[in-house]
């Protein structure tokens, strides 16, 4: 495998890795699903990061490291020592990669349930809700708010 092909499977390896937070999606295993749902009112907003890094990227640039090490050439002592020096070196970029690839901004939301209760949801930073609206919190995988339509 040449350089610059593994370089690219590298890179696509890392995308697929981006996390998905939009409030607008679900994962097939959902759709079906039901969920418990309990109104509640945004009582503070603040803007947080996400850090994606699931170890995908380390294990892809550590097998494509290992992969363009093992090339080294001269003897098999040498490809050897190629492939670890590698595997080494493939899985800090492919860590790197992964983690610059799938930073993304979010927001964090504390909603007070209609029963006085408190919780903590992060979710992408579209829609936004701004303190005191109405929302309906869906308990899931992810949990979620969404807006209440009822007001």
């Amino acid at each position: 495998m040449n350089r610059a092909a593994t370089i690219l499977l590298l890179i696509f390896s890392v995308a697929a890795c981006a996390p998905n937070v939009r409030t607008d999606s679900y994962s097939i295993g959902s759709v079906g699903q039901v969920n418990r749902t309990v109104a509640g009112t945004v009582v503070s907003v603040r803007p947080v990061s996400i850090d994606g890094n699931r170890g995908g990227g380390t294990a892809a640039g550590a097998a494509l490291g290992g992969v363009a090490g093992s090339q080294v050439g001269g003897s098999d002592a040498a490809n050897a020592i190629g492939a670890i020096g590698g595997i080494v070196i493939g899985a800090i970029a492919g860590a790197a990669t992964e983690r610059a690839a799938s930073k993304t901004t979010g927001l964090e939301y504390v909603v007070q349930t209609e029963n006085g209760n408190l919780m903590t949801i992060v979710q992408g930073s579209d829609p936004v809700f701004s303190k005191g609206a109405k929302v309906l919190v869906l308990y899931g995988s992810p949990s979620r708010i969404i807006v209440d339509p009822r007001h």
